[in-house]
């Protein structure tokens, strides 16, 4: 059986979705802020870093016989498939010529693939089947409005899959047994209050969970024509205890268990009798994946990142395998997939400092066979080094943090004088920053920036107690963390106390609005991508199919049911702190964020209107929670960029065409970025020429 995602999975709420990755390499002109120690290397070009990839998503069939990858069709990505080790023959399976397709993997027969796909950034997304042998793509959820949610598949029935959809109820997803070639379904459960399912081997219903008043957790196994509760998974392991399948004989279950005990390990429990066996677990980390062999369900191999991915074998019949593996990748691997009977494994390798490739490893031989480079035109070009450090916080926390410095000031990891720096905040906050290439990374190091990443209180990876260490310290101490980052980097001579920016999306949107708020002169200026301003209407307004968490998010964030809840929240939301800005400010939001909606950008730019402060606010009518599209990603980077070298004097590429094939709307202060204005009229002419051609 495919694992379900389960809730770690779905409970990254705040996280930033984009898309960043080549398109093409040109020449760019060099213009210069109002300072510029970064001459000798040279300008990469946006379009190169924030366009599509060559190819992405590399993945192989079940069978072994197919290969399958995204990469542009037209300039907009698609599934295409060729036969294995022959990517030369590769062919397009679809012709999307919108937003493009972001996620894809194959069917357990081989001969099906599966794609999903939203409309601009809802993110109700659905599902579609196509044939390998007469190319027919089906939509297995046809609905309009309705989000489904892939749950299972398995080797013992491989012309279905198990789904969810959301169109009786859109609070609560039913599942379904789908027909892959129909799309005709069969209603497994009419579901009025379960968060996930856990099917076994045999596509049987078998575990489903449901939130507790207190944000935790209830686990409830089908038995005997009833759900009994089978046991509870407390608020303060929510994020750290997670069910990933059945074994073999489907009489137990394996599971990332955080439960009496601080770091996450890997128990496999016995359904019978309640049993609980721990077979691996760190003390510096949770254990964060998890590879099982396709056919038997046994745990291969488990992965432990503290600075980087650290992989260990389970059984000895595959230590040589990832001995091999550990001496031959360079950085850091992941691995994606496997044939059913585990011979060949696909692999996610990424030195940090050049584009990540996809590779096939065989057991037979542990030989490596590289499959693609995603951005081949990035192997001749200086890319920077991102160093892992342990920064201590105030309190006594440690926060595992990434600096990457640019090119031609990095010695060694340190710098002989201060340049500008960008502090880069992830989103979640239950997720982590970790090591490894990044478009945004190497653009913000290419243009002279020392770039900051901080897993902060409240980052997953950590254990239970770092996590939960950030409970209702939204703009408290998860902040303090931040800042207590750039002090250790302006103490270590990284940078100055003058030229430090801070940026981010989703959460770190947020991180951003508070930095400029609640520490208003700590920050030259902020970027502010799709980041919530008012915590009460965050919560008040999270999608139908989030209810499942809400009781969650009360515990993590702050429970506006509550009076001390609700006033926590409103002395944590930026929006009621305007008056403290008075550093430039650049927003970018989708208007189709279903997480995040246009009116918490709205609301905190009407509000500084109001008061007369200035800021630059981009729209964008075609996103969602973040910028999928390249042409968007491209402008709204390209306006950024023009932003911060004015700010913190780094150099930066004229924003040109950068514009032209954009839906940017700049609804406020275009006159605040250099070169925004003329761009936009420049992106006029040109659709209007464009038009006229047609």
């Amino acid at each position: 059986m495919k694992k379900p995602s389960g809730f770690l999975g779905v409970i990254s709420l705040f996280v930033l979705v984009t898309a960043c990755g080549p398109k093409n390499e040109s020449t760019a002109d060099i213009a210069t802020g109002a300072e510029n120690n970064a001459q000798q290397v040279a300008l990469i070009d946006r379009e190169l870093l924030f366009g599509n990839p060559d190819r992405f998503q590399g993945r192989l069939s079940p069978d072994g016989q197919m290969m399958s990858f995204l990469a542009p069709l037209d300039g907009v990505m698609n599934v295409w498939v060729a036969p294995a080790g022959k990517i030369e023959a590769a062919e397009p399976l679809t012709n999307d010529t919108g937003r493009g397709i972001q996620q894809h993997f194959w069917a357990q027969d081989s001969k099906h693939l599966l794609y999903r796909q939203d409309k601009n950034g809802d993110e109700n997304w659905h599902l579609y089947s196509i044939d390998l042998l007469s190319r027919k793509i089906v939509d297995l959820s046809p609905y309009e409005g309705v989000q489904a949610q892939m749950i299972a598949q398995s080797e013992t029935q491989p012309g279905v899959v198990v789904i969810g959809m959301n169109d009786r109820d859109a609070r609560w997803h039913d599942l379904y047994k789908v027909n892959l070639k129909t799309a005709s379904r069969e209603l497994i459960l009419e579901n009025d209050g379960f968060a996930t399912f856990y099917l076994d081997n045999e596509l049987q219903l078998r575990l489903a969970t449901e939130s507790t008043p207190s944000g935790g957790f209830n686990v409830f196994e089908w038995r005997d024509e009833e759900w009994l509760q089978l046991f509870e998974i407390p608020v303060a392991d929510t994020f750290t205890t997670q069910i990933l399948g059945f074994d073999a004989a489907n009489s137990g279950i394996y599971l990332l268990d955080s439960r009496d005990r601080d770091k996450a390990a890997l128990v496999y429990m016995d359904l019978t009798s309640g049993d609980t066996d721990t077979l691996a677990e760190s003390q510096q980390a949770d254990i964060s994946k998890v590879f099982f062999h396709p056919r038997n369900h046994e745990p291969i191999a488990y992965s432990v990142n503290v600075h980087t991915n650290q992989w260990t074998a389970l059984e000895e019949e595959y230590t040589d395998a990832f001995s091999a593996l550990n001496s031959k990748v360079m950085g850091d691997f992941d691995i994606l997939a496997s044939t059913l009977d585990a011979s060949k494994w696909v692999l996610y390798t990424d030195s940090g400092n050049a584009s990540p490739v996809y590779q096939v490893f065989q057991r037979e031989n542990n030989a490596l066979e590289k499959l693609f480079v995603t951005n081949p035109k990035l192997a001749d070009l200086a890319l920077a080094k991102t160093y892992s450090h342990t920064i201590r916080s105030r309190d006594g926390m440690d926060l595992v943090s990434y600096l990457t410095l640019p090119r031609d000031a990095d010695e060694n990891g340190g710098v002989a004088q201060p340049v500008p720096m960008v502090l880069l905040v992830h989103g979640g906050p239950w997720g982590r920053d970790n090591f490894g290439y990044s478009g945004i990374v190497q653009w913000l190091a290419n243009r002279g920036y020392a770039v900051l990443q901080v897993n902060f209180r409240s980052s997953t990876g950590f254990g239970k107690s770092f996590l939960n260490a950030g409970n209702g310290e939204w703009a408290g101490a998860m902040h303090n963390d931040l800042i207590d980052a750039v002090d250790w980097a302006i103490k270590q001579g990284v940078t100055s106390t003058d030229k430090v920016a801070i940026m981010g999306g989703s959460y770190g949107g947020y991180a951003t609005l508070v930095g400029l708020t609640f520490t208003p002169e700590k920050f030259a200026c902020g970027v502010d991508i799709v980041g919530p301003s008012n915590l009460n209407t965050l919560l008040d307004s999270i999608p139908p199919y989030w209810e499942s968490f809400r009781n969650t998010l009360h515990a993590a964030v702050g429970n506006p049911n509550t009076e001390e809840g609700k006033k926590l929240l409103q002395e944590r939301s930026p929006l009621n702190h305007v008056d403290r800005i008075v550093r430039p400010l650049l927003i970018g939001q989708g208007a189709n964020d279903p997480r995040v909606k246009q009116a918490e950008s709205d609301q905190i730019v009407a509000a500084m209107k109001a008061k007369g402060i200035p800021m630059t606010y981009i729209l964008y009518p075609d996103e969602g929670h973040g910028f999928r599209k390249p042409e968007n990603n491209l402008s709204f980077f390209a306006a950024s960029e023009a932003f911060l070298a004015d700010c913190i004097g780094g150099r930066y590429q004229p924003l040109g065409d950068d514009l032209a094939d954009s839906s940017i709307q700049v609804v406020h202060g275009a006159e605040f970025v250099p070169g925004l204005g003329p761009a936009l009229e420049q992106a006029k002419v040109i659709a209007t020429k464009m038009e006229t051609a047609e």
